[in-house]
């Protein structure tokens, strides 16, 4: 899960594993996997970093509890 934030201020939360695909037009929208489109306020690259340090959260831990450096 990610949180971003509508164009009005107001945070929520997205299933990361539902984006099917970002666009800025020139707004950001996500589309996901159900066709419901997400008008947010963040750039397509905060949105794609968001989903890069979700989805390596449990790696990071991983390896934290092996003892190797992260």
């Amino acid at each position: 899960m990610i949180k971003v934030k509508r164009l009005n201020g107001k945070e929520f939360v997205v299933n990361s594993d539902l984006i099917l695909y970002v666009e800025e037009t020139p707004d950001t929208v996500i589309t996901l996997t159900t066709g419901q489109k997400i008008v947010v306020a963040e750039t397509v690259d905060e949105i794609i970093d968001k989903v890069v340090d979700f989805k390596s959260k449990p790696i990071m831990y991983i390896r934290k509890m092996e003892g190797k450096e992260v």
